[in-house]
């Protein structure tokens, strides 16, 4: 299994604004083959800071997220609200161990 951690700054105020997007993206990796997971959250210490954690049954499937055509989108769409990824660090994981 392939996990993906990111954070990224948004611009301010930008976090309203690209709801849609943000949201649009979520929807759309989700339904790909090989997307265990996917997910956006926000710092609730800095609203301008995302937290991002991916899942991805392996290194194809994640090749395949970064390649597609709505990440094309999003990347084209997130650039007018000053996106800034501060660091994207990948994973090679076990299935791990349930705690609860």
């Amino acid at each position: 299994m392939i996990i993906v951690l990111a954070n990224a700054k948004l611009g301010e105020g930008a976090l309203e604004e690209a709801h849609e997007a943000l949201e649009t993206m979520v929807t759309a990796s989700r339904a790909e083959e090989g997307v265990i997971d996917y997910n956006y959250a926000i710092d609730i210490s800095d609203p301008t800071i995302m937290r991002i954690a991916e899942k991805y049954a392996d290194e194809q499937a994640f090749a395949l997220h970064a390649g597609s055509e709505h990440m094309a989108a999003f990347q084209k769409a997130m650039a007018q609200y000053d996106m800034k990824i501060l660091d994207l660090i990948m994973f090679n994981a076990d299935e791990g161990t349930k705690l609860m």
